[in-house]
């Protein structure tokens, strides 16, 4: 039975790979897990120079009829597809049809006029201020994964009284905004997003498993379905999706047409065929106060290891989805997954760990890093039941510290990632296999240290120990009742439940709310702050990410 069993696996694997590189077996060791037919997995693509060098694909396509995945298999991209709405603006900037700096009401005439005015510029940079539709949605108890009208997401952006903050003054990711591009796209081109993008995009670059899906009635051929792991050991959930908005995501491709996309970005063959368009892709949105956004034209500008990084991540249902360029080395990894429990990005880093190895530098924001873990390792070497405990990003979003087996262990609240962390130096930690990625301890009180230091990238984040509220000491009864939004038109009901304040959106499961402050509760990331008047209770303001100061009233 045994030999039977490897024969089929053999079989498979024989039939996923396409192209051979030296370094092969060492990249499949990173996606050993996905290397079977029983589970979902991705697809990979490497690039070096104008050629696909390795391509494969890792599990299955379709769990119920054991289609395996290849490269030429179509997945969703989520938002990586944002590239394809900027990358359009352009071309019509270059035809003379928009103007970066144009005001929304210009394509838009129903849109809402705010204090300041929003730009397109603004929506592409992500430095509008106007709510995500998609968290709004998740606030009026809807599920990402229905059908979605578009009317009725644009109404629902429309209604909303607020800014998250005037435009310009910060840089929060809003797919509103490129949902609403898609939309000016059309009025300017007289085109749909779809079709736009099928003329003079996907056609001349010979993308032809590529396409923005604007109707979930339409077939696509070689489409990978999605899955979520399941609390049973080995089983996945099916995640059918019905979701055909676009803008904010929206495109299905393969490997092999992402290849082409990635060439196109040394030697533009669209529009007018320069590469003055490329360079404008490349170019961060700057802030009120001169400072960059640190988001380009759907792309992000990074640096891994010394070296300089452009990419894009994505995720939807159980699609997950990475495009990392190395442009100084014309170096690319892409992986497009269809498992909820993916880390494209990760994986990304680790390809390029084993085939860029040689190339990787010393960087100043590698010598930063070392200064500031030199400092901190001035003090003396705190014991890990020291080091332990709740250190919060926002509210609702911490990285909780436990001991694991005798090493420090970290939970994201906000993603459920769980990863062990080691002692490199003094106070400094690091995730084995992720040196990029520094965790530096510092000031120590009450025998604890109160202070995290997440460093990334050159970027410093600090994390404060959270001082944990006895929910005994609150008087729950005076929060239970009605409240109401008009912004969102939804009603949540607040009752106790097992001694917990619980809230209900629409005919949704309850969710439990843990005590944060005074007047404050949280569940998961979002923040319940209740307001008085004349210390009675009469509504609250709900901070969701990327939702600011949604009011709602007691009735």
């Amino acid at each position: 039975m045994k030999k039977n069993s490897l024969l089929v696996l053999c079989f498979f694997l024989s039939l996923t790979l396409s192209g051979q590189i030296k370094e092969s077996e060492a990249i499949d060791s990173i996606f050993m897990d996905w290397n079977n037919a029983s589970v979902p997995g991705c697809a990979l693509g490497v690039i070096k120079g104008n050629e696909l060098v390795y391509s494969r694909g890792y599990g299955s396509a379709d769990l119920e009829h054991d289609l395996k995945i290849t490269p030429s298999s179509v997945f969703y991209i989520g938002s990586v597809s944002k590239q394809f709405v900027t990358f359009s603006i352009l071309l019509l900037e270059e035809q003379g049809k928009l103007d970066l700096d144009d005001r929304i009401q210009k394509f838009l005439p129903d849109f809402p006029e705010y204090e300041s005015p929003l730009t397109i510029r603004h929506f592409i940079h992500h430095t509008s201020g106007v709510r995500d539709y998609l968290t709004l949605m998740y606030l009026k108890g809807r599920n990402y994964l229905d059908d979605m009208d578009p009317e009725e997401v644009y109404e629902l952006i429309r209604r909303q009284k607020e800014l998250n903050f005037s435009p310009g003054e910060k840089y929060l990711y809003s797919n509103s905004c490129y949902f609403m591009l898609a939309m000016i796209v059309e009025k300017a081109s007289g085109q749909t997003l779809k079709n736009f993008a099928q003329q003079h995009i996907f056609e001349p670059l010979g993308m032809k498993s590529t396409i923005f899906y604007d109707d979930n009635t339409d077939l696509i051929k070689n489409r990978v379905f999605s899955y979520r792991p399941t609390e049973d050991e080995g089983d996945f959930d099916n995640l059918i999706m019905r979701f055909d908005l676009v803008g904010s995501g929206g495109v299905y491709s393969n490997i092999e047409d992402l290849f082409l996309w990635d060439q196109n970005f040394y030697q533009n063959k669209l529009g007018k065929g320069g590469q003055a368009i490329i360079e404008k892709m490349h170019i961060e949105g700057l802030l009120n106060s001169g400072e960059s956004s640190g988001y380009a034209f759907a792309l992000n500008n990074g640096n891994y290891k010394g070296l300089k990084t452009v990419s894009h991540g994505g995720s939807l249902a159980g699609y997950r989805a990475q495009l990392m360029r190395f442009p100084d080395q014309h170096f690319s990894v892409i992986i497009l997954a269809n498992r909820g429990d993916a880390n494209p990005t990760a994986m990304s880093y680790q390809v390029a760990d084993i085939l860029l190895e040689h190339e990787f530098i010393s960087t100043p924001e590698e010598k930063e890093t070392e200064k500031l873990v030199n400092v901190a390792d001035g003090s003396p070497e705190y014991s890990l039941p020291q080091l332990t405990g709740t250190y919060e990003l926002q509210p609702g979003a911490s990285l909780e510290l436990s001991i694991q087996n005798d090493s420090l262990h970290v939970f994201q609240t906000w993603n459920k990632a769980a990863y062990n962390i080691v002692p490199v130096e003094g106070n400094t930690y690091e995730s084995p296999g992720e040196p990029e990625v520094r965790f530096v301890f510092s000031d120590f009180k009450n025998d604890h240290t109160q202070v995290l230091t997440v460093i990334q990238n050159g970027k410093e984040t600090t994390c404060k120990r959270k001082n944990e509220i006895k929910q005994d000491d609150i008087d729950l009864d005076a929060y239970t009742g009605v409240y109401y939004s008009e912004e969102i038109d939804a009603r949540y009901r607040f009752f106790i439940q097992d001694d917990k304040l619980n809230v209900q959106i629409a005919n949704n499961d309850p969710m439990e709310l843990d005590v944060y402050g005074i007047d404050q509760f949280v569940s998961g990331r979002t923040l319940v702050q209740f307001k008085r008047s004349e210390g009675i209770l009469n509504g609250f303001d709900l901070d969701a990410g990327r939702v600011k100061n949604l009011k709602f009233e007691k009735i």
